[in-house]
This record gives structure tokens, C-alpha cells and sequence, in this order.
């Protein structure tokens, strides 16, 4: 049975239904910066992957470009005071979503994580490389096509939910994915040959490769992946706040700062990871 609803009524509702329509609206558009700015602090989400993000054992610092970049953001622009918080990478995007910081660090594009957060234009870019031990003679005559290492037998690191996991998880078949959860316990997996393969970001696969002799660095073709590395940030934050993020990003980028930022980050790892004499 229909019933008639009268139109004194129908319009009430529809202008309720747009009153909610618009205050979703100036919600989904606040000012997350202005925010922030009361606040005083930015919370950036801090995984470990050197030399994006990095963390002193013992005094518990953090360092690495991206945590340059974000400390850097929130004192000359935001002109507050920047706060990391640990976490990893599994838990990046869930963090960001639940408000338990205002940035995600270091989060390459995907577009599964596009599904659930927005990015800031890429700071740097990034590639899947393998690590291997040159003397395993698994790899004897081996190229650079991931099947040469996609074998039965073969073990291949990766921290857990970072985009080599996934990239990784996405074309082998035959070998054994080995999730770990941080970059020390996928380095000591290789250097103990619990694994025979690391795939990492090249970035880090790199310094790790200049940093022991033994290990040689391939770079598959094709290529597992190839995104850029930016800010995570809500899907809610409006177009003129990440367009601050992006200007900021963009300048530094284009005038060669975060090429030098990576460079300290990059000298900063090797100096580190040298033993002592």
C-alpha cells in the first residue's frame, strides 16, 4: 500500500537531506593544518626502512630523509613541533585511518592503499632489488629475471605488508615467501642464509650491498615495482591542505634538498653499520 507523504513534509526532508549532504561536506574539508597548528604537534607514523626512516636503539631517536622532511614540514611551515610514532609498516595505513597520526612516512603508492588513504606527491622514487649472497650456489649462472629466482628450494625475505611484500607475494610461485617484521630481521635472515634472497627497496638493498662485499644486487626485469615514495596522509583532508604538503614537497624536490637529505641519510647508515676497528 502506498502512502502519501504530504509535500510540506517531502520538503522538510529534503532539505534535511541536503543540510546533512552539506555538513559531511565542510567536515570532509576542514582544515587539518589549522588543526594541527592548535594543537601544536605533527604525528608522523615512523616504520623503520633505512634510509627513509631509521631509530637509535639506544636513545631512541629517529632519523633518516623522510623524518628530515617531516620534522622539517611541521617547524618552518606548520611552525609546530613534529612527533614520531613507532609502528610498522603492517600497521601504516590502519594508524592513519584511525587518526593515531597525521602523516604516514615513507608509503609508496599503491593503488590498494589508494583505496583506503590519500598521498602527498612523491618526495623520491622507488624500486623492488633483489640481494643475494654471490657464493650461493643456487644462483649460479642466474640473471636478472625473477624466475631465475623463483625456485623450489629458494627462501626470499621481506618485511611484512611493505610494497616488496607484496609486489613479491604478487609473482612468486615457487618459492618461499619469508615475512618478517622489520629490516634487521630480514638482513640477519640473509646474512645467516636462513634466506636466500632479499627484496627490499633499492634504496636500502643498495646501502646494504656497498656496506658487505659478498652481496650482489639485481634489479628484476620487468621490474617488480616501480612507485613513488610519498606522504600517506586522510582521504579526508581537503585539497588545500595537501596542496601545501605537495608545493612544500614539490620545491624541495626540484631544487636538489632531498637529494641531499638522502645522501646524509644514505652516509649516516654506512657509518653505522661499519664495524668497529
Amino acid at each position: 500500500m502506498r502512502v502519501s507523504v504530504p509535500r510540506s513534509i517531502r520538503n522538510t526532508l529534503a532539505s534535511a537531506a541536503v543540510m546533512g549532504l552539506a555538513i559531511s561536506a565542510q567536515a570532509a574539508e576542514a582544515p587539518q593544518w589549522q588543526a594541527i597548528q592548535k594543537a601544536g604537534v605533527l604525528r608522523c607514523g615512523a616504520a623503520v626502512a633505512a634510509p627513509y626512516v631509521m631509530r637509535d636503539a639506544a636513545s631512541g631517536q629517529y632519523s633518516g630523509y623522510f623524518v628530515d622532511l617531516c620534522r622539517d614540514f611541521a617547524e618552518k611551515v606548520l611552525k609546530v613541533k613534529a612527533q614520531f610514532i613507532d609502528t610498522s609498516w603492517d600497521n601504516q595505513v590502519a594508524g592513519l585511518q584511525s587518526g593515531k597520526w597525521d602523516l604516514a612516512m615513507a608509503l609508496n603508492q599503491t593503488p590498494e592503499r589508494a583505496l583506503a588513504v590519500a598521498f602527498s606527491v612523491p618526495a623520491t622514487d622507488y624500486q623492488v632489488s633483489l640481494l643475494v649472497n654471490k657464493e650461493n650456489p643456487k644462483f649460479s649462472g642466474a640473471g636478472s629475471a625473477i624466475a631465475d629466482y623463483d625456485k623450489p628450494g629458494v627462501t626470499i625475505a621481506v618485511m611484512s605488508g611493505t610494497a616488496a611484500d607484496k609486489a613479491v607475494s604478487a609473482v612468486v610461485k615457487n618459492a618461499t615467501v619469508m615475512r618478517l617484521p622489520g629490516s634487521d630481521e630480514t638482513r640477519m635472515a640473509l646474512m645467516s642464509r636462513r634466506a636466500d634472497v632479499l627484496a627490499d627497496a633499492n634504496d636500502t638493498n643498495h646501502l646494504f650491498a656497498l656496506a658487505n662485499d659478498w652481496a650482489r644486487e639485481v634489479f628484476p626485469k620487468p621490474a617488480l615495482a616501480k612507485q613513488g615514495v610519498s606522504f600517506g596522509v586522510s582521504r579526508e583532508m581537503s585539497a588545500a591542505d595537501l596542496a601545501v604538503l605537495n608545493i612544500y614537497l614539490t620545491q624541495r624536490r626540484e631544487t636538489g634538498e632531498i637529494e641531499k637529505l638522502v645522501d646524509k641519510a644514505s652516509t649516516a647508515t654506512n657509518a653505522a653499520d661499519k664495524p668497529a676497528q
